[in-house]
């Protein structure tokens, strides 16, 4: 059944009540925040955001008297908005409650489009995107190189994770050697696991440690499994294939950041799962395709656009066999998918 579309003043209504709510929401926070900034409020100290609930942040305290516990804290109106992964100086109130001060600066974050199509950020402080996939649902090297170019764009090292490795068969390994036969010939670091099994988790788990990672990938490929192999005590809901789709269903809600034994954080959250590539460039693009990168400039036309123009470095690589046809195909399809104006 198709969707009843809302006309302008039922659209205009459902905003207005959004607003007005939103409103009282942000009242009762500043009347919270004055009544802790009027009491007795702790030393700064630095804190870690582990996880986002609207306008408040639970804090984990880094260092002090108050080193590992959990605070629910307030921000200060002047603070930019926080996301999971955040570093903050913040002082502690009573009964479990605190207030951010101050943000400290990213080495880098995860954005995507919020309703409105405004870029927010998702996460910070990321070091690893691991680019799930698996034999089923069958996996896109279209969809796994825009995680690539986003991953470059954001200045974080990816590491493509193979899942459900027992479901390979006959029928699909060839398929499945011949896709990731081209990620290891770029350099691209590929493991192959079975959350299920348990064959090659602790490989990963060593990739893992001393890295803040997140997983990304479309769903049903196992991402809540992985993390209830990888911390059992987490206890992530996993959600089931569909079966009219083959699809996977997202089952995790809020952002939140989980610490391995060994060292190391993950960062989980759909909105993470599902950042993309609206806010770059066509020279982001091409910065993405790492095999390109030697022959960017060294087209005979300066303006080439790598499509039939003679004297195109790309093009002669394509043909020599330096460039995958599937590489070319992604980094088209992507540059057609961006907006008019970045293309």
């Amino acid at each position: 059944m198709a969707k009843r579309q809302l006309n302008r003043r039922q659209n205009w209504r459902i905003e207005k009540i959004q607003g007005e709510r939103a409103a009282r929401a942000a009242k009762r926070e500043s009347q919270a925040l004055e009544i802790l900034e009027g009491g007795d409020l702790g030393p700064e100290e630095f804190g870690l955001v582990i996880a986002h609930f609207g306008v408040q942040v639970e804090v984990e305290a880094q260092d002090g008297e108050h080193r590992g516990q959990t605070y629910r804290c307030y921000l200060r109106a002047n603070l930019p908005a926080l996301v999971t992964g955040d570093k903050v100086v913040w002082r502690a109130g009573n009964q479990g409650t605190g207030v951010i001060v101050a943000q400290l600066p990213r080495s880098t974050e995860l954005c995507r489009p919020d309703s409105r199509g405004l870029l927010k950020p998702v996460a910070a402080n990321v070091d690893l995107i691991v680019i799930v996939f698996a034999p089923m649902p069958e996996p896109h090297a279209n969809l796994i190189d825009r995680y690539l170019v986003a991953a470059e764009h954001a200045g974080i090292h990816p590491l493509l994770l193979l899942n459900k490795a027992d479901l390979i068969d006959e029928r699909n390994g060839p398929g499945l050697e011949d896709l990731l036969s081209v990620y290891r010939g770029l350099g691209y670091p590929v493991l192959e696991v079975s959350a299920h099994q348990g064959d090659g988790m602790q490989q990963l788990q060593q990739r893992l440690d001393g890295q803040v990672s997140v997983f990304v990938g479309q769903s049903g490929v196992g991402k809540s499994s992985l993390v209830n192999s990888l911390l059992p005590e987490v206890g992530t809901r996993v959600g089931p294939l569909s079966e009219f789709s083959g699809q996977g269903t997202h089952t995790t809600t809020t952002a939140r950041l989980f610490h391995f034994p060994g060292g190391g954080d993950l960062i989980d959250s759909p909105g993470i799962r599902e950042f993309g590539l609206v806010h770059v460039s066509r020279d982001d693009v091409e910065a993405g395709f790492i095999e390109f990168r030697d022959l960017l400039g060294t087209c005979r036309f300066r303006d080439c656009k790598h499509d039939r123009e003679p004297g195109c470095a790309l093009l002669k690589a394509l043909e020599e066999g330096r460039i995958h046809p599937q590489r070319m195909h992604s980094y088209r399809s992507i540059l057609a998918s961006l907006p008019q104006d970045e293309y």
